[in-house]
């Protein structure tokens, strides 16, 4: 634990809501032991099975269960942040929309090609309030895309690696740079390993690439309705691709980038990424993982705005005041996206970039903190690997939490 942090977040947050931070970790613990993380794929569960004899983890019936005692030997010997290539408050071009925002047109839903990648990283390396990249747009080559990346960005990247030409080519870029991170969602919700990607996250991690580990849980559809619950289930899904690494390769970076999210029942329970609470959720999960010493990269400062409006502007200042106010360690989305992630707009990384530059702590919202609601454990309890959008919680909470 590093205690200067949790000294910075109690000053920060308040004592109540730091509470509620450390009794989110404890909660994953228990997710972690008592419902496990379904997994097929053999080696993870061989690497499990080796502390079966210790009773620190039980392999049964393709699930895993991991002990807590487990947990925290795998979080020793994860590099800490001090040791890690990016620092604190780093806003990245990031993301992988899977769509071009055509700015003259005001139309979304432009296929990328190579030269609008170029371009972002031409854009990424130039100005100096961007950190690094991901991939932002996605292209059909996922070596071609890497090669362009590293070529127009000396800056931090992130970007997929799924075939045996990517981690090739990922091997040699880190070996001649060192500021690389791969990023896999190893795990979907309610607690399933993702088995498409499941063998090349292990052929990574064994190879030494810095594993960024993503995950979503979605308050009211895959989490409870409330603050530390869904924290409790996104931190759950990111131990378990923390552990599964550090047992691979003891020492490989991981980078928790658990990624809480809130469905709005309002919008038919798709994901509102335009809520002060959205940033919020992110920021608090950001700081659980520094006062656990761990790199973290969190979303923040998004819109759901499917067009340039003035809002989706105020929506970025907002989260990014945020993010400046609280302290964070890396972000993704602050820039260029729109609704729901789809797509990706130029212009709109361009103005958010000057708008980060003009930005203050003091523009931050005032914002009542959350403190720890028992109702959250109790909902993950009676649900199980189940849904909670019928869970008494959601309705109970539905416009008394994650609003503007």
């Amino acid at each position: 634990m590093n205690n200067s942090w949790l000294e910075q977040s109690q000053q920060l947050f308040g004592n109540r809501t730091v509470e509620m931070l450390l009794k989110v970790h404890d909660d994953a613990l228990w997710i972690l032991e008592n419902f496990g993380v379904e997994c097929k794929q053999p080696e993870i569960q061989e690497k499990f099975r080796q502390f079966e004899a210790e009773g620190l983890a039980v392999v049964y019936e393709n699930r895993i269960y991991i002990m807590n005692d487990l947990v925290e030997k795998c979080l020793k010997t994860v590099p800490s942040v001090s040791d890690f290539f990016v620092p604190l408050n780093s806003f990245f071009i990031g993301g992988t929309a899977p769509y071009l925002y055509d700015d003259e047109k005001k139309v979304g839903g432009v296929m990328p090609t190579a030269e609008h990648v170029k371009q972002i990283a031409i854009i990424a390396e130039k100005n100096n309030a961007v950190s690094g990249m991901g991939r932002a747009v996605k292209l059909k080559d996922e070596v071609e895309q890497m090669n362009i990346m590293d070529e127009y960005c000396s800056k931090p990247l992130y970007f997929a690696v799924t075939s045996d030409k990517a981690l090739k080519r990922a091997v040699e870029i880190y070996e001649k740079r060192k500021n690389l991170m791969i990023v896999f969602c190893l795990t979907r919700p309610p607690l399933v390993v993702n088995e498409n990607f499941s063998q090349d996250f292990v052929r990574v991690a064994q190879a030494g690439l810095p594993l960024f580990i993503s995950a979503m849980p979605m308050a009211g559809i895959s989490a409870p309705y409330c603050y530390n619950g869904v924290l409790a289930m996104t931190h759950a899904e990111v131990l378990f691709g923390i552990c599964t690494a550090q047992l691979m390769n003891p020492g490989v970076f991981c980078i928790h980038a658990g990624f809480p999210t809130i469905a709005d029942p309002g919008i038919e329970y798709n994901p509102n990424y335009g809520l002060i609470s959205h940033n919020l959720l992110n920021i608090l999960m950001s700081h659980l993982n520094l006062i656990l010493d761990i790199p973290t990269f969190q979303s923040a400062c998004t819109t759901h705005e499917e067009h340039l409006t003035e809002r989706a502007y105020e929506d970025a200042k907002k989260g990014q005041a945020m993010c400046l106010k609280y302290g964070v360690h890396m972000i993704r989305h602050p820039f260029a996206f729109l609704r729901y992630l789809i797509d990706f707009s130029i212009e709109k990384l361009e103005k958010s970039i000057q708008i980060l530059e003009e930005t203050t702590p003091e523009d931050a919202p005032d914002i009542d903190m959350p403190e720890y609601d028992e109702r959250g454990m109790e909902s993950i309890k009676n649900s199980g690997l189940g849904m909670f959008m019928e869970d008494p919680l959601t309705t109970a909470n539905l416009g008394k939490i994650f609003v503007e």
